[in-house]
């Protein structure tokens, strides 16, 4: 599985793409089947505080899952989205399995 990580509008941060990289390798290790993952880190003006987003896209057979999560730090917002696209994953592979 490739990654393409990419901030928007920010410093790139190599803890994060590390962090993030060791979460998708985990994926990518249970689901052999995904392809390739991008993932976007952005910052946005929030006075609540929860300005930073993550979304991820997975290319996969099938449609693409995304999934994308809005905390007040990059490593939450990261796990959040992860372990939504890993519910994501765990739908699609039963229905890959019925077939």
């Amino acid at each position: 599985m490739t990654s393409n990580i990419q901030y928007v509008k920010m410093p790139t941060s190599e803890a994060m793409s590390q962090y993030v990289s060791e979460k998708l390798n985990k994926l990518a290790d249970k689901y052999g089947w995904i392809i390739n993952a991008d993932v976007f880190f952005k910052l946005e003006n929030d006075p609540a505080g929860n300005g930073k987003i993550c979304e991820i896209e997975l290319s996969a057979p099938g449609p693409k899952l995304f999934a994308q999560s809005k905390e007040n730090n990059f490593e939450l917002a990261a796990k959040k989205t992860v372990s939504e696209l890993e519910i994501q994953l765990k739908k699609r592979k039963a229905i890959l399995r019925s077939h």
